[in-house]
């Protein structure tokens, strides 16, 4: 778990840490190498004083307005072990479509000679995405979490038929918080930039959906068409 992606007032100390169920699972892929520094001192050693500083889908008003200090953090330990195990090849899930984004562009900018690949999300059979997070639902909570995904599918569908993105963003939005939810944003953007759009026609449309739910902080994403 990356301390440097995480503000002090976030859940770094009680983040789910699963490194043995993580071995276990490559394990069964018949994966032949894994590379896991230690400790913190690995990779931020005394003195350490360098720190990527992403933009571009970075720096578009989704998670880096809610969690202003987690990118950098981000940017800066995925460079650091694409240079120390020299990869051909980078899998991140699209859960984090954001993250995905960013650092995508972070590879092609500082040329860093991998290739960076979204692979779709992992959802539980109700439509949750499978997250570290989700073991801090209650069973209530765990039963209404589906909705953001349920919520996500119908924007999707009626952007696609041609409803407007502004209203049906609007009923999404009622829909999620009238299911008990603290909304951060659900936003309609374009796919690759992550920059805002006003029409389906300057697509293509990536929804993406940030919310609480008690105690605990849920993402998900969805495209268009």
């Amino acid at each position: 778990v990356n301390p440097t992606q995480f503000a002090p007032s976030e859940d770094f100390s009680t983040y789910p840490r699963t490194f043995p169920a993580d071995l276990a699972a490559l394990g069964r892929e018949k994966a032949d190498l894994v590379w896991a520094p230690k400790s913190v001192d690995v990779m931020y050693p005394d003195g350490f004083a360098t720190r990527v500083a992403p933009q571009g889908p970075a720096a578009v008003g989704l998670e880096d307005a809610v969690r202003p200090h987690f990118f950098g953090g981000v940017a800066t330990v995925v460079a650091k072990l694409f240079l120390q195990c020299r990869p051909d090849v980078a899998i991140f899930g699209e859960k984090d479509y954001q993250q995905l984004k960013v650092v995508s562009r972070m590879a092609r900018d500082l040329d860093l000679a991998v290739r960076v690949i979204g692979m779709p999300t992992v959802r539980e059979p109700d439509g949750l995405a499978m997250s570290s997070r989700n073991a801090y639902l209650s069973a209530d909570e765990r039963a209404v979490a589906p909705t953001l995904y349920r919520v996500l599918t119908q924007c999707a569908e009626r952007i696609a038929r041609g409803r407007p993105l502004g209203s049906t963003l609007a009923q999404g939005r009622q829909a999620i918080e009238r299911a008990g939810f603290v909304l951060d944003y659900l936003e309609a953007r374009h796919a690759e930039t992550l920059l805002p759009i006003l029409s389906a026609k300057h697509g293509p449309v990536r929804l993406l959906v940030a919310a609480r739910l008690g105690a605990t902080r849920l993402i998900d994403n969805i495209g268009v068409g």
